[in-house]
C-alpha cells in the first residue's frame, strides 16, 4: 500500500533531496529562485537554484518547451512529447476524440506509412466523406450500407498503406516503452531510446507531429471499441466514473469520459479529428522532455533543428464550466461481478493552490501505508478488509477519494462510518504532533527513491508543463508543507470535510447499463509488411555510432564479507544517496513449509512485550524506516530499508519485534477472517481467475502449488503461538544477508550487535515438488459476467536450456510482443479482432523446469472464433518477413547494448541467473548469438519449439455470449467452478469465523 501511495504522490510533490546528495533529511535553507542563462550555442534557458534534478528549461522561438536533465547512469534517454490537449476539450458531440486521435498519431503522415500518398489521399477523403454521411444517417439499414462502403474503400486504401511503419522505425532504434496515454488535460507520447539514437528519434518524431493522416481508420476504431469494452468489464472504472459524475455534474471531468461514449465511438468524424489536431497540436502547446545521458548544448540544437520550424499558432482553450458547492451527500450505486466496496470523495481546488498543500498533508496523516489514522485504526486493527485514500489534482479541480472494502458480514455503510470516523479524528486533531514532520520526511524519502529513475523524473517534468506549473514552485512544495501548523490543518479539515461528499456503493450484481455490439465484419486490411516508404529508407540510411554493450562481472561487482557469527554478507555500495536496503535471506519458503507465508503475514499485525502493534508502526515511521517479512515459493526475506543514519535504530527495532512478538488469539481470528474474505474477493477478479487460477491449473492440474492451501477450517485450528514461534525460529536456519547502501562497516557493526544467531544453523526442510503436466486437448472454461472474453493458449515446452535464450528473445521481439510484432499486426492491425493480443516463448526461471509457449487474446465474445482461428494459424505457420526480421534483430541487439545492470539490481539479477544454473552474465553470449542469426535460424527455432505444439486453452467469458461449440473444436471443454480452481471451500460464509 505504501508503494502505491508513493507512486500516486510522485506527481504531486518534488523532493528537496538530491538523488546524488546525502541531505535527504536535512533542511535546505538556501533560497530557491529562477535564473536565466544562455548556453554555448545561443539558446536561452531557465534553471532553478538548488534544484536537485538539474533541469534546464528551454523555450524555442515558436513557443515549444524543452525540458532537459542529465543522468549518466545508463546510455538511454526517457522521452516524452506532451500536448496540452485531452478529453476536457472533446466536442460534446464527439467524446473520445482526443483519445482516438492519440491512436491515429501512430499511423504516420504523407511521408510515413504510404507507398503513394497522392493516390491514397483520394481514398482517404472518400472514407472521410462516408463517415460524415454515416454520422448524419439515422436509418440503421442505411448506416450499415454506408459502413460496408467504408470497409470496401478502406480495403482498397490499405493496398497503398504500410502498416506500423512508425512502430517499425522506433523499434529499430532499440526503443522501449513505446506508448501514449490520454487524460483530461493531456495527451503524452512515450519512448525510452538508446542515447546514440537521438538524431533518428528526432527525425521520425518531428515528421510524425508535422501533420495528421487518418489511414487505417476503421480498423483502429474497432480496436478502440475493444478498449471501451475492457472499461465496461472494469468495476473499478465504473465506480470511478460514477464518483466523477457526482463530483462534477457540469465540468468535463465528470461529464466526458476519456474513452468516449459508445454512440460517439461508432459515429466518428474524421473532419472533427483533423480540426482538433490542427487546433491543439501546435508547438506553443507542446513540450519535449528528455532525461538521460545527454549533452545539453548539442541536444537543444538538435531539438530546435527538428521542431523549431513548426509554426506558432494562437491556442485558445475553451472556458470550462464552474461547479457549485456540494451541500449534501450525493449517493450513487454501480453493479458488477467483483467484490463490494464503498468510496467517498470530496471535491477540492486544483493544482498549485494552497488547498493542494493542505490536502496533501491531510491525506498522508490519514493514510501513509504505515502510521496514518486509517492505517493504524482500521487496517492494523483489522476493523475492515482494507481502506485507504489518495488525492488527485488537476488544473481546475481536484478531489480526495477514500475507499474501503468490508470484512465478511460487514455492510458497506459500516465501512463508510468507520472511514468517516477517522476523518473526524483528523478534524479534532487526534494525531501525534510529530506526525506532520514525519510526513514531510516520508515524502522526501519517496521522492529520493523515485528520482533515481529517469522515467519518474521525466514524468514530473511533463506534469509540470501540462499543469502550467513553474518548476521552482514544485521544488518549494515540501517547504510549503513544513510551514503548515497543526491548528491550520485542523481548521482546514473542519472546513473541507463536511457532508459535501459523493459516495459510491459498488455492489455485486448484474450491470444493466452494459452496451453489447455486433461484430461489424471488417475485411482484413493489407499490411504490406515487406514495403518501405522513401522516408523509411532515408531514416534507415542514417548512420549512428554503435553503442557498445557492457556486461557485468558479478564476482567482482558483488562484494562479500562475513559477520562475527559466520553469516555471509553480500554488499554493493549505493553511489547515489543515503538510502539503504538490507535483506536477511532464507532459501526456503512456502514449498518448504506451508505455514511460512501465513506466519509472515500474521507478524504484521503483532506487537511485542514493549510495544502495541500501533506503537510499533509509529516507531518505524518516526525513523523513516520500513520493514517487511515476505515468503515466496522457495525464499523468505526479512527486510529493512530507509535512511542510512537510522539503520541501527531500525535494525534494533526489527530484531526486537522478531525476538519478542506476542501472539494474540483475537488478532489471529481476525487475520483468518481477512484471509477468507480475501479469497472470496479474489475469485471475483477475472484477471486473478485467468492469470493465476487457470494458468496454474493449465500447468499443474489439480496438484498445483496454488491449490495446496489450508482450508479456512484448518486455519482456524492453528494455534497462533505456533506461527509466532515459527517466525522466531526462522533465525535458526541457514541464512545470508544482502546490503545495498553506504558505510558498509557501520551496517556490519549494527548487524553484529543486533542480529544474533546460533553458531550452527539448521538445514532447510525438504521442498514439496510439483509436477508440470503435459498440455493439449483441454479447454478449461470459467463462466464470468463480462463483455469481452479472454483466453490463453498454453503449451508445455522442453526443459530449460540456456542456449535457447537468445533465439527466444529474438523470436518474441519479431513474432509476439510489441506494436510492430507479427501477432499484433495480424490480429489487431489487419483484422481488428482484439484490443490486446500477444504471444511468447517463455523460458523457465529455474533449471530442471520446463519452458512454455503461450498466446493471449482479449476480444469481444462474438469475435472470439475468428480471433482463435487467426492466432492458431500464426502459431502453426510463422509468417516470414525478411525486413521485419532484420528490424527485430537490430532492435534486440540495441536493447542489449543499451542495458546497464546497476546498483542493487546487480545482486538480484545474479540471484535469478543462479537459479537457472548460470553463474555469469550470459547476455554476452546472447548478443553474439543474435548478431549471427538469420531468418532461417528463427524459422528453425519456431518449427522445433512452437509449431505443432498442443495447447491447453484457458478461457474466462460470459457463457451466454461465448460460442461453446467453437471452443469444443480446440479440445474437451471443462467448465470449472472457481472454488474448485483455487481449492476453496464452496461456501466460506457458512463457516464460523
Amino acid at each position: 500500500m505504501k508503494l502505491i501511495k508513493s507512486i500516486l504522490l510522485l506527481l504531486i510533490v518534488i523532493s528537496l533531496s538530491n538523488c546524488k546528495d546525502s541531505s535527504s533529511k536535512n533542511e535546505i535553507a538556501q533560497e530557491i529562485k529562477v535564473e536565466k542563462h544562455v548556453d554555448a550555442t545561443g539558446f536561452n534557458y531557465e534553471t532553478v537554484t538548488n534544484d536537485p534534478t538539474g533541469l534546464r528549461l528551454y523555450t524555442l522561438d515558436n513557443g515549444l518547451k524543452v525540458y532537459l536533465s542529465k543522468n549518466e547512469e545508463e546510455p538511454k534517454i526517457q522521452t516524452y512529447i506532451a500536448v496540452r490537449a485531452g478529453s476536457n476539450y472533446d466536442p460534446k458531440e464527439s467524446t473520445g476524440l482526443a483519445h482516438y486521435l492519440e491512436h491515429m498519431v501512430f499511423k504516420g503522415t504523407d511521408e510515413i506509412g504510404s507507398q503513394d500518398f497522392e493516390k491514397e489521399k483520394i481514398m482517404l477523403q472518400q472514407i472521410s466523406d462516408l463517415y460524415e454521411s454515416h454520422k448524419n444517417e439515422a436509418d440503421p439499414e442505411k448506416k450499415s450500407e454506408i459502413y460496408k462502403k467504408i470497409d470496401e474503400v478502406s480495403q482498397e486504401a490499405s493496398k497503398l498503406s504500410i502498416s506500423n511503419e512508425y512502430d517499425k522505425m522506433i523499434n529499430s532504434l532499440g526503443a522501449e516503452g513505446t506508448n501514449a496515454h490520454t487524460s483530461w488535460e493531456e495527451t503524452v507520447y512515450k519512448n525510452k531510446i538508446p542515447v546514440n539514437e537521438l538524431d533518428k528519434w528526432l527525425k521520425v518524431e518531428s515528421e510524425r507531429f508535422s501533420q495528421l493522416v487518418l489511414r487505417l481508420f476503421h480498423t483502429e476504431l474497432e480496436a478502440v471499441y475493444e478498449e471501451y469494452n475492457r472499461s465496461q468489464d472494469s468495476d473499478f472504472r465504473k465506480s470511478y466514473y460514477a464518483m466523477l459524475e457526482g463530483l462534477f455534474p457540469n465540468h468535463p471531468y465528470g461529464q466526458q469520459r476519456t474513452i468516449g461514449t459508445s454512440d460517439h465511438l461508432k459515429n466518428p468524424s474524421m473532419v472533427a479529428i483533423h480540426n482538433y489536431f490542427d487546433k491543439y497540436y501546435v508547438p506553443n502547446n507542446i513540450a519535449v522532455v528528455l532525461v538521460g545521458d545527454i549533452d545539453f548544448d548539442k541536444t537543444i540544437k538538435k531539438v530546435n533543428d527538428a521542431f523549431g520550424h513548426f509554426e506558432n499558432k494562437e491556442v485558445t482553450h475553451p472556458e470550462l464550466p464552474k461547479e457549485s458547492a456540494i451541500t449534501g451527500p450525493i449517493v450513487k450505486e454501480v453493479f458488477g461481478p467483483t467484490a463490494e466496496n464503498v468510496s467517498i470523495a470530496y471535491r477540492s481546488e486544483g493544482i498549485g493552490t494552497k488547498e493542494e498543500k493542505l490536502l496533501t498533508m491531510a491525506d498522508m496523516l490519514l493514510a501513509n501505508g504505515t502510521a496514518g489514522l486509517i492505517d493504524l485504526n482500521l487496517n492494523q486493527k483489522q476493523l475492515v478488509q482494507n481502506a485507504s485514500c489518495s488525492p488527485t489534482f488537476q488544473n481546475d479541480y481536484g478531489f480526495h477519494r477514500f475507499t474501503g472494502t468490508p470484512k465478511n458480514g460487514q455492510s458497506l455503510d459500516e465501512v463508510k462510518d468507520l472511514i468517516l470516523g477517522q476523518i473526524e479524528k483528523l478534524k479534532k486533531g487526534e494525531f501525534d504532533d510529530w506526525m506532520m514532520s514525519a510526513v514531510v520526511n516520508d515524502l522526501k524519502l519517496s521522492q529520493t527513491r523515485q528520482y533515481e529513475n529517469n522515467t519518474a523524473l521525466a514524468s514530473a517534468y511533463y506534469n509540470a508543463f501540462i499543469h502550467r506549473q513553474d518548476w521552482n514552485n514544485r521544488i518549494k512544495f515540501l517547504d510549503g508543507l513544513k510551514k503548515i501548523s497543526k491548528q491550520e490543518l485542523v481548521d482546514f479539515a473542519n472546513t473541507f470535510y463536511k457532508d459535501n461528499y459523493v459516495m459510491v456503493y459498488k455492489r455485486k450484481g448484474e450491470d444493466s447499463n452494459i452496451t453489447k455490439v455486433q461484430n461489424p465484419g471488417i475485411t482484413p486490411v493489407q499490411l504490406n509488411r515487406d514495403k518501405q516508404s522513401e522516408f523509411y529508407k532515408e531514416f534507415s540510411a542514417i548512420e549512428t555510432k554503435p553503442l557498445q554493450p557492457k556486461f557485468v562481472d558479478y564476482k567482482t561487482s558483488i562484494n562479500e564479507t562475513t559477520m562475527d557469527n559466520g553469516v555471509k554478507v553480500s554488499y554493493i555500495e549505493n553511489p547515489n544517496n543515503d538510502l539503504f536496503n538490507l535483506n536477511v535471506i532464507f532459501d526456503m519458503g512456502q514449498d518448504n513449509d506451508r505455514k511460512a507465508s501465513l506466519a509472515a503475514g500474521y507478524l504484521d499485525y503483532l506487537g511485542t512485550d514493549k510495544y502495541s502493534p500501533e506503537e510499533l508502526k509509529k516507531e518505524f515511521y518516526k525513523l523513516g524506516i520500513n520493514y517487511n517479512v515476505s515468503t515466496g515459493s522457495d525464499i523468505t526475506f526479512v527486510g529493512l530499508s530507509g535512511l542510512k543514519e537510522n539503520l541501527d535504530q531500525g535494525l534494533t527495532l526489527l530484531e526486537h519485534l522478531w525476538n519478542n512478538a506476542v501472539a494474540d488469539q483475537e488478532t489471529y481470528n481476525k487475520y483468518v477472517d481477512q484471509i477468507a474474505k480475501g479469497r472470496d474477493d479474489g475469485k471475483t477478479q477475472k484477471g486473478n481467475i485467468l492469470w493465476n487460477g487457470l494458468l496454474n491449473y493449465g500447468m499443474y492440474g489439480e496438484n498445483s502449488p496454488l491449490r495446496n492451501i489450508f482450508t479456512v477450517g484448518e486455519l482456524q485450528k492453528i494455534n497462533p503461538q505456533e506461527l509466532v514461534d515459527k517466525i522466531k525460529e526462522l533465525k535458526n536456519f541457514k541464512q545470508r544477508i544482502f546490503y545495498y547502501g553506504k558505510d558498509v562497516d557501520a551496517a556490519l557493526a549494527s548487524l553484529n550487535k543486533n542480529h544474533n544467531v546460533n553458531a550452527e544453523l539448521a538445514d532447510y526442510p525438504e521442498k514439496t515438488t510439483y509436477l508440470q503436466k503435459e498440455t493439449g486437448g483441454n479447454v478449461y472454461f470459467v463462466d464470468y459476467d463480462m463483455v469481452q472474453s479472454e483466453m490463453i493458449f498454453l503449451a508445455k515446452g522442453a526443459e530449460f536450456d540456456p542456449k535457447k535464450m537468445a533465439a527466444s528473445r529474438l523470436f518474441n521481439t519479431y513474432f509476439g510482443s510489441g506494436l510492430s510484432s507479427i501477432v499484433f499486426q495480424e490480429i489487431r492491425e489487419s483484422k481488428s479482432l482484439a484490443y490486446s493480443a500477444f504471444s511468447a516463448y517463455s523460458t523457465a526461471s529455474e533449471k530442471d523446469k520446463s519452458d512454455y509457449v503461450y498466446a493471449y487474446i482479449g476480444t469481444q465474445a462474438n469475435k472470439m472464433p475468428e480471433a482463435v482461428d487467426a492466432m492458431m494459424d500464426l502459431m502453426s505457420n510463422m509468417p516470414e518477413a525478411e525486413k521485419q526480421f532484420n528490424a527485430a534483430k537490430e532492435a534486440t541487439l540495441k536493447k542489449i547494448a543499451a542495458q546497464r545492470i546497476t546498483k542493487s539490481n546487480i545482486f538480484w539479477t545474479y540471484e535469478g541467473l543462479k537459479k537457472r544454473g548460470i553463474d555469469y552474465d550470459n547476455r554476452e553470449e546472447m548478443y553474439n548469438t543474435i548478431k549471427n542469426m538469420e531468418l532461417t535460424d528463427l524459422k528453425t527455432f519456431f518449427n522445433e519449439n512452437i509449431s505443432g505444439e498442443t495447447y491447453n486453452v484457458l478461457v474466462v467469458g460470459n457463457k451466454k455470449d461465448v460460442d461453446m461449440k467453437a471452443l469444443s473444436k480446440l479440445g474437451e471443454v471443462q467448465e470449472i467452478d472457481v472454488d474448485f480452481l483455487f481449492n476453496y471451500e464452496k461456501k466460506n460464509e457458512d463457516l464460523k469465523l
